[in-house]
C-alpha cells in the first residue's frame, strides 16, 4: 500500500524513496541486563493507532527522521528531525 510522508527538507513524497526504521524506542543503558537489550531488540508493541517510528529518505536528503503514522490505515499524522518541529 502506498502513501506519502512529508520530509521536512523535501517536502511531501511517496514513501517509495524512503526506508523504514522500526518503531521509535528508549535505548537501553550499555550496562542493562540481556534481558532488557532482548527486549529492545527483537520485541515490537505493534500498537493499533498512532505509533512514533524511524524512516530515512534514501532517495532525497539521506536523513533519517520521525514520522507518526496510524498503522490502521497508513495515514502520517506528522513528520519531523528527530528532536526537531513537526511537518503536517
Amino acid at each position: 500500500m502506498a502513501f506519502w510522508l512529508a520530509c521536512p527538507g523535501c517536502g511531501r513524497r511517496s514513501v517509495e524513496e524512503f526506508r523504514f526504521g522500526g518503531e521509535v524506542l528508549s535505548r537501553p543503558d550499555p550496562d542493562a541486563p540481556t534481558a532488557e537489550w532482548n527486549d529492545y531488540f527483537y520485541n515490537r508493541r505493534n500498537v493499533q493507532g498512532v505509533q512514533r517510528e524511524w524512516w530515512y529518505h534514501r532517495l532525497g536528503c539521506r536523513k533519517w527522521l520521525i514520522a507518526e503514522r496510524d498503522t490502521r490505515d497508513n495515514t502520517v499524522v506528522s513528520t519531523a528531525w528527530p528532536g526537531g518541529v513537526s511537518k503536517d
